[in-house]
């Protein structure tokens, strides 16, 4: 249950409001600022919309728009003032945030970034997209990890970001590091719904963990995004399913107390634990050997598909923009 979106809190419950945000178009550095205000607008309709309100998030391209613009004056910085303004409403309001921005790197390429803000206006929590929407994306793949956060209520909180939700490791590393409330900000496109639902699904059940995800909604002239606000349940099932109506804010409450405990007491499905535990009744502890080849790839830096000669697309030219000469430097 979600207490009827929150409006019957529990003592131990965590309220959670998703922004099916308007699409906006932010083309040059004043609709950056409008655009900011407008986000610091919708902070407060959410603490009139729910005086129980704990969390308010938004989606992916809240900030930016999808234009893809990797313009140096209209990316964001830590220090800036957007990220100084969202600061601001959250403590004004005494509601945690998370928010999303494009964010200026010296280096490359702007990293698609995302903070959680606290009810005192302090940064919680800092992460940078691992997983670009590639072709179509122009970010540079984020570099500081996946991290967790105390969050409202005794809760513990990840972010990930889009397409980052359809790797099941993201969602596995969440859990690993103890978040309960696994966020995921979105600026999918209606071609995406059934993939967006069906691991929103699987990431909570795999994990026994929430997951709380939104995307933009309605038009910016070119692009639709589906909005689909949606609360999942650690077994899987749907707690509140959102819609394509632009500025409507999702709502319900969750209880962290529950995942922390099904994960101590669940025999059967406790996937988290016996991942790293197979078959530990036949064996004391269960076996706790690596058997996937591609992770062992991967640490040796040799990841290599059957098929990788065959893969057609290796970078964005098919989306407008050059190939990159840069090598990743983590």
């Amino acid at each position: 249950m979600s207490g009827l979106g929150g409006l019957n809190k529990s003592p131990d419950g965590v309220v959670i409001g998703l922004v099916q945000l308007q699409l906006p178009v932010v083309a040059t550095p004043e609709d950056l600022v409008t655009q900011t205000g407008r986000i610091c607008d919708m902070v407060a309709k959410a603490r009139r919309n729910l005086p129980s309100m704990d969390l308010v998030v938004f989606p992916e391209y809240s900030l930016h728009g999808l234009s893809m613009d990797t313009n140096p004056e209209s990316m964001c910085r830590l220090d800036g003032p957007e990220v100084a303004a969202f600061q601001a409403a959250c403590r004004q309001h005494k509601i945690w945030g998370c928010f999303s921005l494009m964010e200026y790197n010296p280096n490359g390429n702007p990293y698609n970034s995302g903070i959680i803000i606290d009810d005192t206006g302090e940064i919680q929590l800092y992460y940078r997209k691992l997983h670009p929407w590639v072709p179509v994306e122009p970010w540079e793949p984020g570099n500081l990890g996946i991290p967790v956060c105390k969050g409202p209520n005794g809760s513990t909180l990840a972010l990930i970001i889009c397409h980052d939700g359809m790797f099941p490791e993201m969602a596995r590393e969440c859990a690993y590091k103890g978040a309960d409330i696994m966020l995921r900000t979105a600026g999918y496109t209606a071609p995406i719904r059934h993939a967006w639902n069906i691991t929103n699904q699987a990431n909570a059940f795999c994990n026994l963990i929430y997951t709380a995800s939104v995307c933009m909604c309605g038009s910016d002239g070119t692009f639709n995004s589906m909005g689909e606000g949606t609360i999942i349940n650690f077994d899987g099932t749907p707690l509140v399913t959102g819609n394509s109506l632009a500025d409507e804010i999702i709502t319900g409450e969750v209880r962290p107390k529950l995942v922390q405990e099904a994960r101590r007491l669940w025999g059967v499905e406790n996937n988290p634990y016996q991942f790293g535990h197979r078959g530990y009744v036949a064996v004391q502890g269960g076996a706790q050997d690596c058997p996937y080849t591609y992770m062992q790839d991967l640490v040796k830096g040799e990841y290599r598909l059957p098929w990788e000669e065959e893969v057609l697309h290796k970078d964005g030219t098919s989306c407008g923009f050059p190939a990159p000469t840069r090598t990743y430097k983590g």
